[in-house]
């Protein structure tokens, strides 16, 4: 998924704004969806890609707190969740030097209606 979005640690990216990609694997069962091949019985990715969108228009500083956000946000949404895997990345970063990006990538596992990173 591409966005433009206005996350930084510096004021100056927070105006500006960069593109960002958020790469996302979620793990739940599809034994049921994959017989029916009926979408009420899948984990509904369109659903997840709102989430993601949402979530990105909320400015953070740091990669680590919108990775977080979209776990969080993920969990919540999909009670069928088990596991997810979340990698923002910042492409260009103002960093002094030729940067094609940096990522922070988080993951996180429902252990009896809570969740673990």
């Amino acid at each position: 998924m591409e966005f433009y979005s206005y996350h930084g640690h510096y004021e100056e990216e927070r105006i500006v704004g960069n593109r960002f990609l958020v790469d996302l694997t979620m793990y739940t069962d599809c034994t049921k969806a994959a017989k029916t091949d009926k979408l009420k019985d899948a984990l509904d990715y369109q659903k997840a890609y709102d989430v993601v969108k949402d979530q990105m228009k909320f400015k953070s500083y740091l990669l680590e707190h919108i990775a977080g956000r979209i776990l969080d946000t993920l969990f919540i949404h999909f009670p069928e969740l088990d596991s997810a895997e979340v990698k923002v990345s910042k492409l260009n970063p103002p960093m002094g030097g030729k940067i094609n990006a940096v990522s922070v990538a988080l993951q996180r596992q429902r252990l009896e209606d809570k969740y673990e990173e």
